[in-house]
C-alpha cells in the first residue's frame, strides 16, 4: 500500500491520535475528529519534511464534506496509530489554493 493511501485510510478510520499541541489547537480551532475523518478521505500531501524533530512527517491538505480546508501535519513512519502533530485552517493569504505557500 502506497504511503498517502495508509495515512488517508487512517484518518478516515479515525485510526489517529493527537500530541498535547495538535489536541490544544484541534479544540482552539474548533476542529472536530468528524472534520479530520472527512478531510482524510482526498487528503493529499503538500509538503514532506523527512527531518522532522522526531519522526518523519508531512503536511496533508483536505477538504471537510461542508467545504472547509483544513492542514494537518502527521508523523509517518511509526507503527500504530498516525500521530497528528498540529492542525490549522490555512490562510488564503499565505496559501495559494491552500496547497502552495505564497
Amino acid at each position: 500500500m502506497k504511503p498517502l493511501e495508509k495515512i488517508r485510510r487512517k484518518l478516515c478510520s479515525g485510526d489517529f491520535e493527537f500530541t498535547r499541541h495538535a489536541f490544544r489547537r484541534a479544540i482552539e480551532r474548533n476542529i472536530s475528529e468528524r472534520e479530520i475523518e472527512e478531510a482524510g478521505t482526498q487528503a493529499e500531501i503538500i509538503e514532506n519534511y523527512p527531518d522532522d524533530k522526531y519522526f518523519p512527517s508531512v503536511l496533508l491538505m483536505g477538504f471537510t464534506e461542508a467545504g472547509r480546508p483544513l492542514h494537518i501535519q502527521a508523523s509517518i513512519g511509526q507503527p500504530g496509530p498516525l500521530k497528528i502533530i498540529t492542525l490549522y485552517e490555512p490562510d488564503e493569504m499565505e496559501w495559494v489554493s491552500f496547497s502552495k505557500r505564497r
